[in-house]
């Protein structure tokens, strides 16, 4: 799995400084995805990134991965440093449905197992290019 290019412009940006932070707060992005993602496109906000607590929350609020049954998908990731210099990555993700639809089990396992290949993407490409 490739990483999205806007992920590459998220890791490339968030190493510049922390003015960068304000101005992306408030800021809508589209995003086409390429790399045999099944995914075409996605419009994601966002919502806050600390970079002293190593946290960032960011909403999808348009394009494919909404399936046309989401509103949003809400994500917050923390970074947490463990003793030995390596870190933990947690990550919730938040799922807004439309009206009454229920998302059954195989599906939430379903993105489980895409949002761990992203992960491992994303791990890979900055051991690469740390």
């Amino acid at each position: 799995m490739q990483i999205p290019l806007f992920l590459k412009s998220c890791l490339r940006l968030s190493k510049v400084s922390k003015s960068w932070k304000e101005t992306v707060v408030l800021e809508l992005s589209r995003s086409s995805i390429s790399g045999g993602s099944q995914y075409k496109s996605a419009k994601h906000r966002v919502d806050a990134l600390d970079t002293e607590n190593l946290t960032h929350s960011y909403t999808i609020v348009e394009g494919d991965a909404l399936a046309g049954v989401l509103e949003s998908i809400t994500y917050h990731v923390k970074i947490v440093p463990t003793e030995d210099g390596g870190c933990i990555c947690k990550n919730r993700s938040i799922y807004h449905t439309k009206g009454d639809v229920e998302i059954n089990e195989e599906k939430i396992k379903e993105g489980k197992e895409k949002a761990m290949q992203m992960f491992k993407a994303i791990e890979a490409y900055l051991q690469a290019n740390a």
